[in-house]
């Protein structure tokens, strides 16, 4: 058995109606108990409150609302000679996305009084306009990646070598 743990990337299907991946890992992550056609609808007329309040494309205001949430960096902690240290790192294309798609559902989630669809609509034109509270988030971590700039020095601490065996 190998000691080094074996990723297997996961091939995902092209939402129906936009043909795009990221449609269906969102569909995914606003889906609750299994109830996939509810959080497509939940999706979708969001989508559509979106083209309705801002007059533009929706699934284009969405997919820039992505782009503007996904963190860059972020902080790992690392137990350094009995201390802890938060140290700053570059963040993975796949777990940008997750984190991203993650903070906006969220934040849509935590707001109350409105149907979802709306709450998610009003969150995605939020994150495209660069306000809201995934982009808070999002600007938190960098910030505190920025004050552990100094402890960077530590990113390879604990890790295994990356070597060729030949």
């Amino acid at each position: 058995m190998p000691r080094r743990r074996i990723t297997i990337k996961k091939k995902w299907q092209a939402d129906p109606i936009y043909n795009s991946i990221a449609a269906t890992r969102f569909v995914n992550n606003i889906m609750k108990d299994g109830k996939k056609i509810k959080a497509q609808k939940i999706f979708y007329s969001s989508i559509n409150y979106i083209q309705e309040k801002t007059g533009s494309d929706g699934f284009k205001v969405f997919q820039q609302a992505l782009k503007n949430v996904m963190p860059v960096v972020e902080v790992w902690p690392r137990k350094i000679a009995g201390a802890s240290y938060l140290v700053p790192r570059v963040v993975n294309p796949d777990r940008r996305f997750y984190k991203a798609v993650k903070w906006i559902v969220e934040s849509a989630r935590n707001k109350k009084g409105k149907p979802m669809y709306v709450r998610l609509g009003e969150e995605i034109i939020a994150a495209y306009n660069n306000e809201g509270d995934a982009i808070k988030r999002k600007i938190e971590i960098q910030k505190q990646a920025e004050n552990n700039k100094a402890f960077a020095h530590f990113a390879w601490w604990g890790r295994k070598s990356k070597k060729k065996i030949n």
